[in-house]
């Protein structure tokens, strides 16, 4: 008995890993992915210990992208430009706005070149290509919860107390997260054809900030463009926020459901492209 457990230990069974064509590109092995999460948290891991490696002040720029941030926005729209804010102390006004932005630029930033990045890995060995884009999007999370005691401590500050609807901002949490989940398929699988990709998404970021109301309130768009402007999923992302920690108007409803149709529309979009493309990650990298 004693030298069966040794044998299985030394010489463990082998698996035999089938890989067959998937019937439909919406064929997706979800039980796979968990099978391989163990990976997907090595991957997640590294991700975050990799960001701050030889940094002399290493996790201190989580606390001091957001707060730089934030004192140029003061100065320049806050002040300079007396930008309107609801009535809301523009600090704080700017920086609610900002932490969910700011995980969003970085999770679809970094997931851009993911797939590329671990190009060796990718042509050696099988595993759920998914891991690699969704360690880019679950990575920043630690960034933006740590960056949540800035928001949290300038609220105090301000003496602006949280009302009930704080217990709603879990769910604006996961929109942001969803949002960005869409996108880094997208960007990662086209990415590996075209290398143009990874120059385009700062720029792009830079352009899409400014078209989500993080400088200015959501209230300063004309209602014949309200719906237009919805189409950006990241306009429910930003006036929920704002909603759950600020207690001002609630987000308009009409924007929010745009911005959930559009969502959805990414992340399946963003499937589908990267499934489609995946079978072609290793002979093009």
């Amino acid at each position: 008995m004693h030298m069966a457990q040794a044998e299985a230990i030394i010489n463990p069974p082998r698996r035999k890993l089938i890989i067959e064509k998937r019937s439909s590109r919406f064929d997706m092995n979800w039980s796979e992915l968990w099978e391989y999460r163990e990976l997907g948290c090595v991957l997640i891991w590294r991700d975050i210990t990799v960001r701050y490696k030889q940094t002399a002040i290493g996790i201190a720029w989580v606390l001091l992208q957001p707060l730089i941030a934030m004192l140029i926005f003061t100065a320049v729209f806050g002040k300079m430009a007396k930008v309107p804010s609801d009535g809301v102390w523009y600090p704080v006004f700017s920086l609610t706005a900002l932490l969910p932005w700011m995980y969003f630029s970085q999770a679809v930033t970094r997931a851009g070149e993911s797939v590329v990045a671990n190009g060796r890995m990718v042509g050696k060995i099988y595993f759920p290509r998914l891991w690699l884009p969704l360690a880019t999007v679950v990575s920043p999370l630690v960034d933006f919860a740590l960056s949540l005691v800035l928001l949290f401590g300038l609220l105090i500050y301000a003496g602006m107390p949280l009302t009930w609807k704080v217990l709603t901002l879990p769910a604006f949490i996961l929109l942001a997260v969803f949002t960005a989940m869409g996108l880094c398929f997208f960007t990662s699988a086209l990415h590996v054809k075209y290398r143009d990709v990874g120059h385009a998404i700062p720029f792009v970021m830079q352009i899409w900030m400014y078209l989500t109301p993080i400088v200015y309130p959501a209230s300063l768009v004309p209602d014949e463009w309200k719906w237009l402007y919805g189409l950006n999923p990241m306009v429910g992302v930003v006036e929920g926020f704002r909603w759950a920690l600020l207690g001002r108007t609630s987000p308009d409803p009409v924007m929010m459901m745009e911005s959930l149709v559009v969502l959805f529309a990414v992340i399946a979009g963003g499937l589908v492209y990267f499934r489609k493309m995946e079978r072609q990650f290793a002979d093009i990298i």
